[in-house]
């Protein structure tokens, strides 16, 4: 059978509209062949999604947005995705813009909801939500620093202002001339420092023989206190001790007038009687030294004995008097 050409022009017409057909769709992000389910999701501010943003769960792309549209009535947002997987998406399951990264646009991300068990039907309207992105996080953080900063240059200002008044002609020569006294002062201590350098190289040996003699004496100092060390100090120290518990002992005693020592010192008329016998043989001893011949009597020839004249200063006398 021969095919005419007014075949050949219809079948290709034919083709040219059927090929049109699937290219609009395809630029519209439609494909004629795949199976797609449709949801739709309204919100108060779409933050700039495009459509033809991508779909996405647990960050693998699964559909793209087709159309945004406006509700005349409400004023709300209605977004219309187009998902092409089969992953069972719950009724109750959020759906949330975000932004993947600062360079990307506004996405749609799909959070399910495992525990609902009742699937969303292609054409259900599922609950939306609107997440910060990092440009939003970033903006919060930078807030309240932008304030500090604001009052930190406000601070300089202020300081710098006062500075500038505080640093007048006067006040300006003074730090001059304090600086170059400081110039001075540094280097009359370079000088010192090299002095001192030179007093040190000159007598390294005698340094040397002084840190010897310090190392030796240390060394003595050392073995001195390792034999305190060994030494029985806490003996002799309680040996001390018991000694002077003794003494005590002995002191309570003759404040009591127990013992000889005791009675001597707390008895007054024992006190009184030696005293009094101390003066007697003082008289004694003095009418001794005066008149020996009295207590000693020698003679050859019988001479008599001299009566017994009373001393001038007999305290005796007149004690008993």
């Amino acid at each position: 059978m021969k095919i005419t050409r007014e075949i050949k022009t219809a079948i290709l017409v034919i083709a040219s509209i059927l090929l049109f057909i699937w290219g609009y769709s395809f630029l519209k992000g439609k494909d004629l062949f795949t199976d797609y389910r449709t949801f739709y999701v309204q919100y108060d501010n779409v933050e700039g999604l495009a459509a033809s943003a991508p779909v996405t769960i647990n960050g693998l792309v699964v559909g793209k947005v087709t159309t945004i549209s406006i509700d005349n009535t409400t004023g709300k947002l209605i977004v219309e995705l187009q998902i092409k997987s089969d992953f069972p998406v719950s009724k109750s399951s959020l759906v949330a813009i975000y932004e993947p990264g600062l360079i990307g646009g506004k996405q749609i991300q799909i959070i399910p909801n495992y525990t609902d068990k009742v699937l969303a039907k292609s054409g259900d309207t599922l609950q939306g939500s609107v997440k910060k992105g990092l440009t939003d996080l970033v903006g919060e953080k930078l807030t309240p620093l932008q304030d500090k900063v604001e009052k930190t240059v406000v601070s300089a200002d202020s300081l710098l202002t006062s500075l500038n008044k505080v640093l007048d002609a006067k006040t300006k020569e003074n730090l001059k001339s304090s600086i170059a006294h400081l110039n001075q002062t540094m280097a009359q201590f370079s000088d010192a420092s090299k002095s001192v350098n030179t007093i040190l190289d000159g007598n390294k040996e005698k340094i040397a023989v002084t840190m010897t003699n310090l190392n030796k004496v240390s060394s003595d100092f050392s073995k001195i206190s390792d034999s305190l060390s060994k030494a029985n100090i806490s003996r002799t120290v309680k040996n001390l001790g018991e000694t002077l518990a003794k003494v005590d002992k002995i002191m309570d005693g003759v404040q009591s007038g127990k013992g000889t020592l005791g009675k001597m010192m707390t008895d007054e008329a024992l006190y009184n009687n030696l005293d009094k016998t101390s003066k007697e043989l003082e008289l004694l001893l003095q009418d001794l030294r005066l008149n020996p011949t009295r207590y000693v009597n020698v003679s050859l020839f019988g001479k008599k004995n001299k009566p017994y004249i009373a001393p001038v200063n007999d305290t005796i006398s007149k004690a008993k008097n």
